[in-house]
């Protein structure tokens, strides 16, 4: 599919997985809008990367844990561009809280995580919808996490989450058929800044993936430019990328 002047809303779109996504959907020719809450640096630096390689990219500040400000958000892209193809729902937040440690994983922490994690995509996902559905081939992805499916990652509240993800995913894929397709990437352990993870917590699991080596951030990025330029007959799907170790895990 040609997706040249095609316009995509990545959230938190600045840095890690974010990042990556940006820059793939900028080479396909995708004019990106790079959103950011606090990463304002790392937006601007991305934006000019691509502007810089021959892409089109502007960045828009949003929480959008905020729903006024997701709404905000979607404005400022059709003032910009005039329409939206495709939402990607990669904005997240955790803090690392052993699962042991229940007293640990307080309120302030659970609703940061959904409010940020699962609450913000919702909100996108609302203000978007309208326009979305004036384009032919719309699409929407949601970043989730295999911690969704093995109940593992950096806390709890960050596991639950991201398993509400794949929930609504499942759930707005038959809300907004047929006009919207929406499907879900899940990533492993990947070499980025969240959550704090050490180069010791990465090395470890990379010595137990399947394929000796994590997914990366460009991979993540792959699976969901497929999932809206390529992808035309699939929704409600779901895609593991992390070098196979849920998918080929005894304990799923």
């Amino acid at each position: 599919m040609n997706l040249k002047d095609r316009v995509a809303v990545v959230t938190g779109g600045g840095t890690g997985i974010g990042r990556a996504i940006s820059e793939h959907f900028a080479r396909a020719g995708v004019r990106v809008v790079v959103n950011y809450s606090r990463s304002r640096e790392d937006a601007e630096d991305t934006v000019k990367g691509i502007q810089a390689n021959g892409g089109t990219a502007i960045a828009v500040a949003a929480d959008v844990s905020n729903q006024p400000q997701a709404s905000a958000l979607m404005g400022a892209v059709i003032t910009e561009f005039g329409g939206i193809d495709y939402l990607v729902n990669n904005a997240g937040w955790s803090q690392r809280v052993p699962h042991p440690q229940l007293e640990d994983l307080t309120d302030e922490i659970w609703d940061h995580v959904f409010n940020t994690n699962l609450r913000g995509a919702f909100y996108c996902v609302r203000a978007a919808a309208p326009h979305l559905k004036k384009h032919a081939g719309a699409a929407i992805v949601n970043i989730a996490s295999v911690a969704a499916l093995m109940g593992q990652g950096s806390s709890m509240a960050y596991a639950a989450s991201k398993g509400g993800m794949v929930t609504l995913t499942k759930s707005l894929a038959r809300a907004l058929a047929p006009e919207i397709r929406v499907n879900a990437v899940l990533p492993g352990f990947v070499r980025t800044r969240f959550a704090g993870w050490t180069e010791a917590h990465f090395s470890a699991t990379e010595k137990i993936t399947p394929m000796r080596r994590l997914a990366t951030a460009d991979d993540v990025a792959d699976a969901t430019l497929f999932f809206c330029g390529w992808a035309n007959g699939t929704t409600g799907e779901t895609l593991i990328v992390d070098g196979g170790m849920a998918p080929l895990s005894p304990s799923i």
